[in-house]
């Protein structure tokens, strides 16, 4: 039997497809409680966020045969949290951040986080951008596995909301 071909690609986020992503974002949520992680119990990411990243253009979704299967922020600028990190970056100049990565419950399990961030890393690229910034809980295990696998450095620890957070940074290759 022949194997299926999948189409995948990563796009900007539509305001068409804020209801899809707010699904998607609820569902990590849910993941995340079940599995005794802190992060993303506080009423963020909601709804807001949503609307904004997709004004901002930070919104990007990873389609899959036409079926929006994960999400990313991908913001091309300074992350103010990232200015006072308790440690070091790799780099001090421009970088990519990634915030809010999350996956439907439909395509759970596929490695689409990691997709989706070999997708950033080669958005990066094309725009000249050659260091990826990520932060995460400590208890987050399935984004620390994500970021061992795709060889991101630990760098220190950042604040968002009065919660400190692991701090990644990869450095791409021209």
């Amino acid at each position: 039997m022949p194997e299926k071909t999948e189409h995948y690609f990563l796009r900007k986020a539509r305001s068409s497809d804020h209801e899809k992503i707010w699904k998607i974002l609820q569902q990590a949520i849910e993941r995340r409680r079940r599995d005794g992680s802190s992060q993303w119990q506080d009423g963020y990411p909601n709804q807001g966020t949503v609307v904004g990243d997709i004004k901002n253009n930070y919104g990007f979704v990873r389609e899959i045969n036409g079926e929006i299967a994960g999400y990313a922020a991908i913001i091309f600028g300074i992350e103010p949290a990232y200015e006072a990190i308790e440690g070091n970056w790799l780099s001090n100049g421009e970088y990519v951040v990634v915030h809010r990565v999350a996956v439907s419950d439909q395509f759970a399990g596929r490695g689409i986080a990691t997709k989706i961030f070999e997708e950033i890393e080669n958005v990066a690229k094309a725009n000249q951008v050659f260091s990826v910034k990520v932060d995460t809980n400590f208890d987050n295990g399935p984004m620390l596995r994500i970021m061992e696998k795709l060889e991101y450095t630990y760098c220190g620890e950042v604040y968002f909301r009065g919660a400190s957070r692991k701090a990644f940074e990869k450095i791409l290759s021209t």
